[in-house]
């Protein structure tokens, strides 16, 4: 998520809740030292010092804190849910033979797919070590369903992602798994640590679930018309690896003949050829895809501000409400 003035909700959020954040992110080069493999440092600072606005563990530091927590293994779930995250990415970037990742190499193109695998397995090890610091059960349970999850939508995406049969709802399945699933279980921890009411905590979850949803949506728009330095990957890129995204879904499922055609050879068939992406381009604008995917980005930031009605009136409830609309204001 670029970050153009330090007006923007994530930026003062982060500012708010600086000492919080320090101290999660100490805690996250401490754990990633390995005296015995200096690779996996290495390969991990690479990713997690590369500019990311940390934005999973600032769900669960804001989200403690909103719910009045005053302790501080609300900084091992913050840390643990980064390196869950950190762990997905390496993992993603291999099985996407990606290049770019925030603007940058990526780390199996600077080093190899073997590391980045390995190193991937030796993040998600550590995050349940740092999970089982906090000797809540609760929150393990909820972290250790997320992880689950997170790998069941990558592998269900690998099925549904180049099949044109793949429609709006298994688009939302693979989404909640791949990406809504670590936003929701971020939020919802930071309320479970604070001990906060069931309302509280579910509505922490559903905030997390829509914001994650919104934010996948967000990208999706942007791989078919966002700068590069917006989006830290190529425009075209899901076009090129044959992702089926929600706007071609959409414009699949208004396509005549021809199109349809087009976006069988292009995606299910693999087969692409020079200009192909302009055509793609060209008939998704003819079809609505984009405008109607943007259209469901907005309703899912709505509903997400909804989300947090239950909360008590706080700074960082009006923060987190910021937030999710601004990260569809990078496409509305």
């Amino acid at each position: 998520m670029a970050m153009k003035d330090n007006g923007e909700p994530l930026e003062r959020l982060s500012r708010l809740l600086s000492d919080d954040m320090a101290a999660v992110n100490a805690l996250i080069r401490e754990r990633m030292v390995s005296r015995h493999a200096p690779l996996i440092p290495e390969v991990t600072a690479h990713l997690v010092e590369a500019g990311g606005k940390r934005l999973r563990p600032l769900l669960t530091v804001a989200a403690a804190r909103l719910c009045g927590y005053q302790g501080t293994r609300h900084h091992l779930l913050a840390a643990t849910v980064e390196f869950i995250h950190t762990a997905t990415l390496l993992h993603d970037d291999v099985v996407d033979e990606s290049r770019q990742r925030r603007g940058r190499p990526t780390a199996n193109l600077l080093w190899d797919n073997k590391s980045s695998v390995l190193v991937g397995d030796y993040l998600f090890a550590r995050s349940f070590q740092l999970m089982t610091d906090t000797e809540n059960l609760r929150v393990m349970e909820i972290l250790s369903n997320a992880s689950a999850t997170i790998s069941e939508g990558e592998v269900l995406q690998l099925t549904a992602a180049r099949n044109l049969a793949t429609d709006e709802d298994v688009y939302l399945q693979v989404v909640r798994g791949k990406t809504a699933a670590l936003f929701s279980a971020a939020a919802e921890v930071g309320g479970v640590i604070a001990e906060a009411p069931a309302e509280q905590v579910r509505a922490l979850y559903d905030f997390g679930d829509a914001l994650g949803i919104a934010f996948q949506i967000v990208d999706d728009v942007l791989d078919y018309g966002g700068a590069t330095d917006t989006i830290g990957k190529n425009v075209g890129d899901d076009f090129r690896e044959r992702k089926l995204t929600l706007p071609v879904i959409k414009a699949v499922a208004a396509a005549d003949a021809d199109e349809r055609a087009f976006w069988q050879r292009t995606i299910q068939d693999g087969d692409q050829q020079d200009g192909d992406l302009d055509r793609a381009m060209a008939i998704l604008a003819r079809r609505g895809g984009i405008e109607a995917a943007r259209a469901d980005a907005l309703a899912w930031s709505d509903r997400a501000r909804a989300a947090l009605d239950p909360l008590p009136d706080h700074p960082v409830r009006d923060l987190l409400a910021e937030m999710a609309g601004f990260v569809v204001a990078r496409v509305a």
